[in-house]
């Protein structure tokens, strides 16, 4: 089973990511958020992904795209695939190669 240090340094990265996509596409456009800052529909793919990534039974963790098993629900996987997508675009276009080399290394 994998360490806490790794698990929590992915829901790191997955709260920082979902958090930009939700703010960016949905915030903007009016939706409620929650105490956590994220609307319904990200809040929902936050907890989904969060649970994924502490049940993985592969260590090391490979990304998800290279992953042989794909955990995620094809809806699911899809979603995370768009925020992470638009998610590091956008950290790169504003300078935030921290957060894209947290989620690549």
């Amino acid at each position: 089973m994998r360490d806490e240090k790794h698990i929590e340094k992915d829901a790191e990265v997955i709260k920082a990511f979902i958090k930009v996509y939700c703010r960016e596409n949905h915030l903007k456009c009016g939706a409620a958020a929650d105490e956590g800052g994220l609307c319904t529909d990200c809040r929902e793919l936050h907890d989904y992904s969060l649970k994924r990534n502490r049940s993985c039974p592969l260590d090391p963790k490979p990304s998800c795209k290279k992953c042989p098993v794909h955990c995620y629900k094809p809806e699911m996987r899809g979603r995370i695939k768009e925020v992470m997508k638009f998610s590091g675009i956008f950290f790169l276009k504003r300078g935030r190669l921290d957060w894209v080399c947290k989620y690549f290394l």
